[in-house]
């Protein structure tokens, strides 16, 4: 049995803040697709994407001096929440209307069961979600994906916590919507 070696993460670090040749391209090779799929999770508009993860690429390597490796995947880990915070940078610079309206009280909806999901490709559920409005797909992310609690949520975006709460809830609703709308036009009864 043959295993991938995956190359010393610390030296690796040490390559990048040498600015040694090739490490940035050895980074890129390792984690661009995971890193630009957390990007993508945020913002959904393609050339958007592509400019807020160029701009995670720049940050990571102009901070790579700040970051503490703390053993194995903790540069993956730290640059995975450069993406993150870029992408919520850039959501609150050009959607803050959006962003801002997510504090208004809004009565909650009866939260839906969850519909099956084994039969639905990844990408799929993925586009699902990238069609949220900014809000719910934001909330959703940070607390699905990032495992944020709802007062690190609000304490991110300048919102309350029950906020934060109501948004998911409308969003795993409006999930659950599209799902079903999704098994029933592949698996008709």
């Amino acid at each position: 049995m043959f295993e991938i070696e995956i190359p010393n993460e610390q030296r690796l670090v040490e390559r990048l803040r040498n600015g040694e040749n090739g490490a940035m391209r050895e980074f890129y090779s390792l984690y661009a697709d995971q890193l630009a799929g957390i990007c993508a999770r945020y913002i959904p508009d393609h050339q958007d994407m592509k400019d807020v993860f160029q701009e995670s690429l720049i940050r990571i390597i102009t901070n790579i001096t700040d970051f503490d490796f703390r053993g194995a995947g903790s540069l993956k880990a730290w640059a995975s929440r450069v993406v993150v915070n870029e992408s919520l940078r850039f959501l609150n610079n050009t959607k803050r209307q959006e962003l801002r309206l997510l504090d208004y009280d809004v009565a909650d909806e009866p939260e839906e069961d969850d519909p099956p999901i084994s039969d639905i490709p990844p990408d799929e559920i993925l586009r699902m979600v990238s069609q949220l409005p900014t809000g719910y797909r934001t909330v959703f992310n940070l607390y699905v994906f990032e495992h944020r609690s709802h007062q690190e949520i609000a304490s991110l975006l300048g919102i309350k916590e029950t906020t934060s709460a109501s948004q998911l809830s409308r969003a795993k609703n409006l999930l659950a919507k599209m799902i079903r709308e999704y098994n029933n036009q592949q698996f008709p009864r």
